[in-house]
């Protein structure tokens, strides 16, 4: 007899109850800001990816109502056949001046981008080398295409030499990084890595979901940062959900990639395309960041006060370089306990563990965004001492 559906479900469902890694996400009661709601408690918010504080900036707002309002609520259609709209084309082009590149595409989300890009250009005969903690829309990505997959070691760029090294093709070669490591908040070393992909005559392909908006003169991402914004042999993709504050996905490079993603990436293809109010939502956001170099101040100004307050009180932060601050725990159980007392005490901060992070080194990943006051970030420091003195983790 055929094993049934419910079987299936519950035999999968209970492993991960059993390991401890069930998922039930928190509901948020009130909106994403640095301070929100909780299952029923007003907390300090470092949980969310919301980092120049756009999710709910009244500007962006009110953009998005406008757009609403002239384009209607949704495309209708998939952008090839009649859902491409005068305002995604706008878009695209703003984004593109934004990143210097000669072309922008807009996608569904960073993880279809990821699967569309990716097999998109890469075919049999070619080889593609990839970070070993690169994140999992990349790994994803990879699988779906026929091209011959190598792994390097963590932002190694001397590893990266020598798999290129013993990795020759006559078909295109590809190194793919994370620009900004979205569980240990460090920064691929992209000035190292180009160069020895340009030793070899490969391209290199970088995902800045957590970089863009917090990397580079005005956000504009870790190319910009390490001073490699207009080449062509650079690829650009991330998010518009974390610090912009909406949804969907990009890809910025090469003038002819735009061309070339239409005809042949099939998450563009085959979804419809994004709704008038988001697209609204990113041209404010866009304008805002470059008229307002406060924001980013804010941000990492947060982010350096934190990361120096925790590591006084003794804590491991794994050696972040970016507003993404892992506190290390080791053992999952030890970092959910940490996370319901946090809870407890008004700080939203989720724990997290194999398979998402390396066994050994669960952790409580926490983000620091421009939205928050120092008196925010004082209140989180303290429930942090209390929980750490509590479980052992920092002295007494």
């Amino acid at each position: 007899m055929s094993l049934t559906l419910s079987a299936r479900l519950n035999t999968e469902l209970s492993a991960l109850r059993d390991s401890g890694l069930l998922i039930r996400p928190r509901v948020l009661e009130a909106p994403q800001r640095a301070r929100t709601r909780v299952d029923g408690v007003d907390v300090v918010n470092l949980a969310s990816n919301n980092y120049l504080g756009f999710a709910d900036h009244p500007e962006i707002k009110a953009r998005a109502a406008e757009y609403l309002q002239t384009w209607g609520a949704g495309a209708g259609a998939v952008r090839t056949i009649a859902g491409t709209l005068q305002i995604h084309e706008d878009f695209e082009t703003q984004l593109a001046e934004f990143k210097h590149t000669g072309s922008a595409l807009v996608l569904q989300s960073g993880f279809t981008t990821n699967q569309g890009v990716l097999g998109t250009l890469l075919q049999p005969g070619d080889v593609v080398v990839s970070d070993e903690l690169n994140h999992a829309s990349i790994i994803d990505g990879l699988r779906l295409t026929k091209a011959t997959k190598k792994i390097y070691k963590h932002s190694d760029p001397a590893d990266l030499d020598r798999v290129l090294s013993e990795n020759d093709t006559e078909g295109l070669k590809m190194v793919v990084t994370d620009g900004v490591f979205s569980m240990d908040g460090d920064i691929a070393p992209l000035d190292e890595l180009v160069a020895v992909a340009r030793k070899y005559g490969a391209v290199t392909y970088v995902d800045d979901a957590h970089g863009s908006g917090v990397l580079g003169a005005e956000g504009r991402g870790t190319v910009h940062h390490f001073g490699l914004e207009g080449a062509e042999d650079v690829i650009q993709v991330g998010t518009l959900s974390k610090a912009w504050g909406a949804v969907g996905g990009y890809a910025a490079g090469h003038a002819d990639l735009r061309q070339l993603l239409i005809n042949r990436a099939r998450p563009y293809l085959f979804s419809t395309a994004q709704p008038p109010a988001v697209v609204g939502a990113l041209v404010a956001a866009l304008e805002l960041v470059q008229r307002d170099p406060s924001l980013m101040e804010r941000l990492w100004s947060n982010t350096r006060y934190f990361k120096a307050e925790l590591a006084t009180l003794g804590f491991d932060t794994m050696g972040s370089q970016t507003p993404i601050t892992p506190v290390l725990f080791g053992e999952p159980e030890a970092a959910f306990e940490a996370s319901r007392r946090l809870l407890a005490e008004g700080v939203f901060a989720v724990g997290l563990g194999f398979p998402t992070v390396p066994r050994g080194l669960a952790r409580i990943r926490n983000i620091v965004t421009a939205e928050h006051t120092q008196a925010d970030l004082d209140f989180a420091l303290g429930a942090y001492e209390r929980v750490g003195k509590a479980l052992g983790i920092i002295g007494a």
